[in-house]
C-alpha cells in the first residue's frame, strides 16, 4: 500500500509540472518506455532493488538508460534523478502506471482491452471503439488480444466494466440455466 501513495505523490507532481510545459502525453510515453526497459531486464531490476548498489551506481545506470529514450523530456529527466536521490527508483513502474491513469483522466480518456477469438479487421475494431465511446462518453484507447478459447464473439473491458459477448460465456450461461431446471 505504501508504494501506491508514493507512486501517486510523484505521479501527481510530475503531472503538474508536465502540464505546465504542455507535454503530458510525451512524458507518459517516455516514462512508460523507461519503466519497461527496467521491467524487461532482470539485471536492471536487480539494480533497482538490491541494496548492494550505491546511489552513485544507480545514478550511472539511470543516466545510461535515459540516453536510450529518444528526446527525453527535461521534466522527466529531473524527476528520474530525484527518484534516484530519494531512493524511490524501485517505484518507477508504479509511478508510470499511476501517471498514465492520471493523464488519461485529465484528457478524458479511458483505456480498454478487447479480447476476441480471432484478429478483428481494422474497420470492425474502429466500429467497436466507436460503440464503446458512445457507451462511456469518453475517448477510448483499445488494446487488442486474441484468445482462441473464446470460440467466438468479443469480450471488452473498459475501466472496471466488462462487456462480455463471447460465445464461451454464453455457453457457460446456458449450461448453468440447464442445471437449474
Amino acid at each position: 500500500m505504501v508504494n501506491v501513495s508514493i507512486a501517486r505523490r510523484y505521479a501527481r507532481a510530475l503531472l503538474d509540472v508536465s502540464s505546465e510545459v504542455g507535454r503530458i502525453d510525451a512524458v507518459a510515453e517516455q516514462l512508460s518506455s523507461f519503466a519497461d526497459i527496467f521491467a524487461k531486464n532482470p539485471e536492471m531490476t536487480d539494480v533497482l532493488h538490491n541494496p548492494i548498489y550505491s546511489r552513485a551506481q544507480r545514478a550511472q545506470v539511470v543516466e545510461g538508460v535515459m540516453k536510450l529514450v529518444p528526446n527525453l523530456e527535461p521534466v522527466l529527466a529531473n524527476t528520474l534523478r530525484l527518484l534516484v536521490d530519494r531512493n524511490r527508483l524501485p517505484y518507477v513502474a508504479d509511478i508510470a502506471r499511476v501517471f498514465r491513469d492520471m493523464a488519461d483522466a485529465r484528457a478524458g480518456r479511458v483505456r480498454g482491452n478487447v479480447t476476441t477469438a480471432a484478429s478483428l479487421p481494422a474497420d470492425t475494431l474502429a466500429a467497436l471503439r466507436q460503440s464503446l465511446q458512445q457507451i462511456t462518453q469518453r475517448d477510448v484507447i483499445l488494446e487488442t488480444r486474441v484468445d482462441p478459447s473464446l470460440l467466438g464473439g468479443v469480450s471488452a473491458q473498459v475501466g472496471s466494466i466488462l462487456y462480455d459477448g463471447s460465445l464461451r460465456t454464453q455457453l457457460e450461461e446456458m449450461r448453468r440455466e440447464l442445471k437449474q431446471h
